[in-house]
């Protein structure tokens, strides 16, 4: 078998989406494991951009398969515009590139308005959702009142009454406790209408099944997550968290195969840190260095547009990530961004509010929020490094930090990205069969 799991090893917007794409070209399958819309993974290819949110970042080699699990929450109104953009670019040639499971729960208008009518009701106090309607969906899989993927090809009398068993709680909620006008049943089963003959040729009614006989037959699978570690919403930074598991463990959950079909996990990490959102982040700079890193880098939101929180790069959390996720390697993202500064700091471990050194991430949000970051210094490389094509070939002050991260995580790094575009990536080792 050849398994391998993609999983950010941040709060996201590690890079998951390049690193998935680059690894795509050795891939026959790439399955979408957990999440929804709410992600945002950026393309460059030959300097052209491709924003994708639920559409599997392989799509864009022509051999590889794209699953979208049982795991996901499918918005259909967002995926068929995906899908429609991919056609007119030339980049969706064949139904056969994307298929959907039939156990892929559907996000439909009233999840989206319920989001965004909580995280408003919040005021000062906001999660940062991105009022995609991910947590109601999730919330009416559990609640056993959701619409599956596979139910828009039920009869349509069936169909309309599991949506108006969804839509009365939510309903109620609305007009009674937010105060705002009631989704319309008619209207849901208009987009339900659209979808079932906008995807219908995507349908795949057993993807577990399709993935368990591709492993058997020893093809090449690659599982993407969405989000990072630290927004899991079991081990991340509770409440500010997403409404899904988005640790590796989640892909064997959300594709419907064993933990022993893994062969390996690879955790995405920039050079430094971000985050979107409300939450704890010990490192978060407010100074010009911050600014200028958010500059480089381009740290805005793919899905909202929000400018991203930065900071240094925090190894307590990045161990953390490696330990909740059993990370085998990593793949070090975003290192031309740091070139020319006149130093880089590296968080090393904490100290809490009694001056007690602490080096294992806490688990409440709380003690997070009172840890002060302690840091080492390391020089930096004034170099571009964009053209490097080997780690050989990159300044030796690159290379020193690349090798003071590996020592401290006690992980190799496999895979340094130098710049945004695919041919700006380092393979250190091979993906597959090394």
């Amino acid at each position: 078998m050849s398994g391998i799991i993609v999983v950010g090893a941040q709060w996201g917007d590690e890079g998951k989406g390049k690193v998935v794409d680059v690894f795509s070209a050795e891939s026959d399958y790439v399955v979408r494991y957990q999440g929804g819309a709410n992600a945002g993974h950026t393309l460059v290819v030959d300097g052209k951009k491709t924003v994708l949110h639920l559409v599997p970042s392989g799509i864009l080699h022509d051999t590889t398969k794209c699953i979208i699990s049982a795991g996901v929450v499918l918005d259909v109104e967002q995926i068929t515009k995906e899908i429609n953009a991919l056609k007119e670019s030339g980049i969706l040639k064949s139904t056969d590139q994307l298929l959907i499971s039939d156990g892929a729960t559907i996000l439909l208008p009233h999840h989206r308005k319920l989001d965004q009518a909580r995280e408003a009701a919040l005021k000062n106090e906001k999660i940062g959702t991105t009022g995609k309607g991910i947590g109601p969906a999730y919330e009416d899989r559990a609640a056993r009142r959701a619409l599956l993927f596979g139910d828009l090809f039920a009869p349509e009398e069936k169909t309309r009454k599991r949506v108006e068993h969804s839509l009365k709680e939510t309903n109620f909620l609305l007009k009674n406790y937010y105060k705002q006008d009631a989704v319309e049943l008619d209207d849901v089963m208009s987009v339900i209408a659209t979808a079932r003959e906008s995807l219908k040729a995507f349908r795949c009614q057993d993807a577990s099944l399709l993935i368990h006989k591709a492993l058997n037959a020893k093809r090449s699978v690659l599982f993407e997550g969405a989000q990072g570690t630290l927004l899991d919403i079991a081990h991340g930074t509770y409440p500010f968290v997403t409404s899904s598991s988005t640790i590796a463990g989640s892909a064997c959950v959300g594709a419907g195969v064993g933990p022993t079909a893994i062969d390996k996990v690879i955790g995405i990490t920039k050079a430094y840190t971000t985050r979107v959102g409300s939450g704890p982040f010990p490192t978060e700079l407010f100074d010009a260095v911050g600014e200028d890193i958010q500059k480089k880098g381009g740290e805005f939101g793919a899905t909202t547009g929000r400018p991203r929180r930065c900071g240094w790069l925090d190894l307590v959390a990045l161990k953390y990530a490696i330990r909740t996720n059993g990370i085998t390697s990593l793949a070090m993202m975003k290192m031309d961004v740091l070139s020319g500064l006149d130093e880089i700091k590296i968080c090393v471990s904490y100290k809490d509010k009694d001056g007690h050194l602490v080096d294992e991430y806490p688990m409440n949000s709380t003690e997070i929020e009172e840890m002060t970051p302690i840091y080492e210094t390391v020089p930096c490389w004034q170099e571009d490094i964009t053209k490097c094509k080997s780690v050989e070939e990159l300044p030796k002050t690159a290379q020193d930090y690349l090798k003071k991260i590996e020592g401290a995580v006690k992980r190799p790094i496999d895979v340094v990205s130098v710049g945004p575009g695919r041919k700006e990536t380092i393979w250190v080792r091979p993906l597959f069969n090394d």
